[in-house]
């Protein structure tokens, strides 16, 4: 049962986010609904509100994420994975190795001890890598603040990206998911959303309750199987929902802690968004895919996020998310490798 006070906190919570979103979707920003509970949600941390999102409802919100990336991939992703995957391996590798070279730089500098960096500079998972950092003897409070960091920058970085590289934007916050819904197959993604969740997270699978439901329903989907559909409301909720989860993460007592550390953390998260940017400029280059999906494919992290801008937006979604979902793998497999090669290389005095 919430106290008064909590109920009273929650309500202006919800009402600031309601006044900040509105603001951005006159402003005509992709994904307004998710950067204007972040914001607020951030302001509230902060201030020392102690509200937490309840983990089911979080993982609940990233199942219908799945669902609505599933709704917009069709089997394009396996044509581009088969036709473009040298290069997008490459892009996956680059943005790995300059997230290592950016926590290398950290433990150098005696900003954070090795391992800290290393979990805390990973690009994606920002809720897989808190968890594991731990396992590897990081500080995860530390870990933790310097993921929700670069999440929050790159959710507005990316957002202004679209905002400015769409040659007409995209008005509203569920773009591409409103069609209207029959009965069945509303019910029919239900399913896809709690089985694909609940088996991706009994088998353990990172992110599993967003990469489940994503899975599965673009299989689904794509075949014609399952017509992939969602209420535009139930959308809206899971991506406020969202901001509101990574919003809250920030709170006084993590500030306290890296108040010493933060100059280098920004620097440090600033130059890994600058740097993939520059890649997903050069990527252009290279293949024939336009500037907004370069820069949302090498964006680092986290997949949500960057999922809900690259439907809400004219980037091409099947690019975007077989390099993102390709590379939240990859980080996952290579990152206790990463931290510990990073925790050794350097001094004993700078760890």
């Amino acid at each position: 049962m919430l106290s008064p006070r909590t109920l009273g906190l929650w309500a202006a919570l919800i009402a600031a986010s309601a006044l900040i979103s509105y603001g951005l979707v006159r402003a005509q920003f992709p994904a307004a609904l998710l950067l204007g509970p972040m914001i607020g949600a951030i302001a509230f941390g902060v201030g020392g509100s102690r509200l937490r999102v309840p983990r089911a409802a979080f993982q609940a919100s990233q199942a219908a994420i799945g669902c609505l990336v599933a709704h917009a991939v069709t089997g394009q992703i396996a044509q581009t994975l088969l036709e473009d995957g040298p290069l997008i391996v490459a892009v996956v590798l680059v943005t790995v190795a300059v997230s290592g070279l950016v926590g290398w730089i950290l433990t150098r500098l005696r900003v954070l001890p090795g391992t800290t960096a290393a979990w805390g500079s990973s690009p994606g998972g920002a809720s897989a890598m808190v968890a594991m950092a731990e396992d590897f003897g990081a500080d995860p409070r530390l870990v933790a603040f310097m993921q929700y960091v670069r999440v929050a920058a790159v959710v507005f970085s990316a957002s202004l990206a679209a905002r400015f590289l769409m040659e007409t934007p995209v008005p509203g916050a569920a773009a591409g998911a409103g069609e209207v819904t029959g009965p069945l197959s509303l019910l029919a993604t239900l399913a896809v959303a709690v089985v694909g969740a609940g088996a991706a997270l009994a088998l353990r699978v990172p992110a599993g309750a967003q990469v489940g439901p994503m899975v599965l329903g673009s299989l689904l989907h794509a075949t014609g199987l399952v017509r992939m559909a969602l209420p535009v409301p139930l959308l809206e909720l899971a991506y406020a929902c969202i901001g509101v989860y990574v919003g809250l993460r920030f709170t006084r007592e993590t500030l306290r802690l890296t108040f010493t550390a933060l100059p280098g953390i920004l620097a440090a998260t600033f130059s890994v968004i600058a740097l993939c940017a520059a890649w997903g400029f050069g990527l252009t280059l290279l293949l024939p895919i336009d500037l907004l999906t370069a820069v949302l494919a090498t964006s680092p992290g986290g997949l949500d996020s960057v999922a809900i801008i690259a439907v809400g937006s004219k980037a091409d979604v099947s690019f975007v998310l077989a390099v993102q979902t390709l590379r939240l793998f990859v980080v996952l497999l290579t990152g206790p490798l990463l931290a510990k090669w990073i925790s050794r290389s350097v001094p004993e005095a700078a760890r």
